[in-house]
């Protein structure tokens, strides 16, 4: 008589496993890897970007938290060549934003930016942060002023707070992109785009016109030229 010895260690490692990814699905939005293994790294920036402050659990949010780990691994990686960063974000936490777009911009990597739905406030930044950016046709982005939460004193101080904040942010899309700085002022405080509020709000082909955004495209043509870039810098 033979006896058969089952060896339980491999399910137990595939549960495991099992309940990681649906932990990774529910917590970073991050989607079991594909049978293959791709060199080009996709990272989602969605919702409204989290600061300091946690949001409602109602309210869709990217953590700057989960970001920085993800952009470390993309630069520390050899096995990753490329970097494509997909927005819808309505903007959010000005810090964190403008911290995300700052790792974004000095990873060493080919990087492309798509802007998908919407790239307002903060997102303009991210939209830019990258070596090249494509705007899908009818994805919008916004130029605002910045906003506070909470007690503002009404001191010279304040003001020259939100000046300096102003600053920080114009400077890092005219540094990344092809429009100056005194247009970004003007589509700034432009008092009949929005209602009950300033701003401008570019819809596709009007953010590449600007010289925010480099192209119009999708998916195909983001990766496409993601591609091509990798391939350059590896040959």
């Amino acid at each position: 008589m033979s006896f058969i010895i089952k060896n339980e260690e491999p399910d137990d490692n595939k549960n495991k496993k099992d309940a990681n990814e649906v932990e990774n699905i529910k917590e970073l939005g991050n989607y079991p890897p594909a049978p293959f293994t791709s060199d080009i790294f996709t990272m989602t920036i969605i919702g409204q970007i989290e600061g300091h402050t946690v949001l409602p659990p109602q309210t869709k949010s990217t953590k700057y938290e989960h970001i920085f780990p993800q952009l470390v691994n993309v630069e520390e990686n050899p096995n990753i060549k490329g970097l494509l960063v997909i927005l819808n974000t309505v903007g959010g936490d000005v810090e964190a934003g403008l911290a995300i777009a700052e790792m974004i911009n000095s990873i060493t990597k080919p990087t492309v930016s798509l802007v998908v739905g919407g790239g307002h406030s903060i997102g303009v930044p991210l939209a830019v942060a990258t070596d090249y950016s494509f705007i899908s046709p009818t994805a919008t982005m916004i130029i605002h002023p910045i906003r506070m939460n909470g007690l503002v004193i009404g001191v010279p101080q304040t003001f020259a707070y939100f000046q300096k904040m102003q600053d920080r942010i114009l400077s890092f899309i005219t540094r990344n992109s092809k429009v100056s700085k005194e247009k970004l002022r003007e589509l700034m405080l432009e008092t009949d785009e929005l209602l009950n509020d300033m701003g401008t709000i570019l819809i596709g082909n009007q953010a590449v016109e600007l010289g925010l955004i480099d192209e119009v495209g999708g998916i195909g043509e983001a990766y496409k030229k993601l591609r091509d870039m990798v391939d350059r810098a590896n040959a």
